[in-house]
């Protein structure tokens, strides 16, 4: 059986509806991706552009090519704008009616409305800038680590080189030079590439679309929301891989607890959203102060913790001390209010590499519960010949025989 253009035309009416409705069901089942209900809504312009298309001869030109070609624009234009929702971008509102505005202008001219390969040069040229435009926005968002988004990249750009196959520039290449004869043959096979293309191409945005949701429901469980650095099961399952790597290379570790001092007062005094700030404050801040081996995370209330690779007891005290003295500066005025927020600083250190993050979260707890005795806003190393016992049932890591003492002092 032979598959005239005519049954490859209404095959592609077809899919492409379907695929259309496939996305936005999706959408609908996850608002949260927006980009899904845009490239939905572009799958579902397409079959009419093509029903439109294939009216010609039965339909005056101004319907059968100018029209269903701005509508074929409008519908990749839509398919690059998802792509710059999907990263964040706002919408282009030029770029979106742009190409049919101006193909519908240049067909005024009369020299390109007497000129069916000038046409064709022109679509051609405009679907293919708009499929690589959508390429180049998967491109610009690489650094987030979705796997279906090379693929996405790699088809879109093809897809756009495909467009041009079409256009008499395609016919100076060898393998393409035909006969007058078998130009409707070469149409055929390149149309039908085409509808295998846009196939992968909705299957794959479907993909990262997955993808988008898997990733952002790991890093909720594993991100404190309002500072942006690691939670506590995040900040543990990166201790537990930290001593992996150091059972194969031992080299010094050191653990900070740092605890903002009188936070329960700065509550008070300035109300919950300026707490909220300092939190923020001293996690962007002390995200600058370390490097990209080391672990932060938020253990819970005004509590921070920080695991440094690589760091003997001078180097974690350096640290230390610029973390203190940075913060007390940055928090001395925040959004306009005198808070003067400090932080203590408990350091406990394993020259030798040996790193039981229960351990040594246990002696940091001791220093600082040292530090605050001292007064507050200040660092203290944890001797390495102490020995703690830890009340593993207590959320907070704290030492059972000191927890009491620690509370006291935090209350006062």
């Amino acid at each position: 059986m032979s598959l005239d253009i005519n049954t490859l035309f209404l095959v592609t009416i077809y899919i492409e509806a379907m695929l259309g409705l496939l996305l936005l069901f999706a959408w609908v089942q996850n608002p949260a991706i927006a980009a899904v209900a845009w490239w939905g809504a572009a799958h579902l312009l397409l079959p009419l552009s093509i029903v439109l298309f294939g009216a010609l001869g039965a339909m005056p030109d101004l319907i059968a090519i100018e029209l269903s070609n701005a509508i074929l624009f409008t519908a990749f234009a839509t398919t690059w704008n998802g792509a710059r929702v999907f990263d964040g971008r706002p919408i282009s509102y030029v770029g979106l009616f742009g190409g049919a505005v101006l193909w519908l202008l240049v067909c005024r001219i009369p020299v390109v409305a007497q000129s069916m390969e000038i046409r064709l040069l022109i679509s051609s040229f405009i679907v293919t800038g708009y499929t690589w435009a959508t390429a180049y926005e998967f491109w610009r968002g690489r650094n987030e680590p979705l796997v279906s988004r090379w693929p996405a990249v790699f088809m879109f750009f093809t897809y756009g080189a495909l467009f041009l196959l079409r256009t008499p520039l395609g016919s100076a290449l060898p393998w393409i030079r035909t006969k007058p004869d078998v130009d409707n043959v070469w149409l055929t096979v390149l149309s039908f590439e085409a509808l295998l293309f846009t196939i992968a191409i909705a299957f794959i945005l479907l993909a990262m679309a997955k993808e988008r949701v898997e990733l952002l429901h790991k890093r909720a469980a594993l991100v404190d929301s309002l500072t942006g650095i690691a939670n506590r099961r995040a900040f543990l399952e990166g201790g537990v891989t930290m001593a992996r790597r150091l059972e194969a290379n031992p080299r010094p570790v050191a653990i900070l607890l740092i605890d903002l001092d009188h936070f329960k007062s700065i509550n008070d005094s300035f109300g919950h959203a300026i707490g909220d700030r300092v939190l923020q404050v001293f996690a962007t801040m002390a995200r600058t102060k370390i490097c990209k081996d080391d672990l932060i995370g938020r253990l819970g209330g005004e509590e921070f913790a920080i695991a440094l690779y690589d760091a003997d007891g001078e180097k974690a005290m350096q640290i230390a001390e610029t973390i203190r003295t940075t913060f007390a500066a940055k928090a001395a005025e925040v959004d306009g209010h005198g808070v003067d927020a400090t932080c203590s600083i408990g350091v406990s250190v394993s020259e030798d590499g040996l790193f039981d993050m229960s351990v040594m979260l246990g002696e940091a707890d001791q220093a600082l519960y040292t530090a605050k005795e001292r007064g507050r806003n200040c660092c203290e190393l944890a001797p390495r010949e102490i020995v703690l016992r830890l009340d593993s049932s207590t959320p907070s890591l704290r030492i059972d025989d000191t927890k009491a003492n620690i509370a006291a002092k935090s209350a006062a």
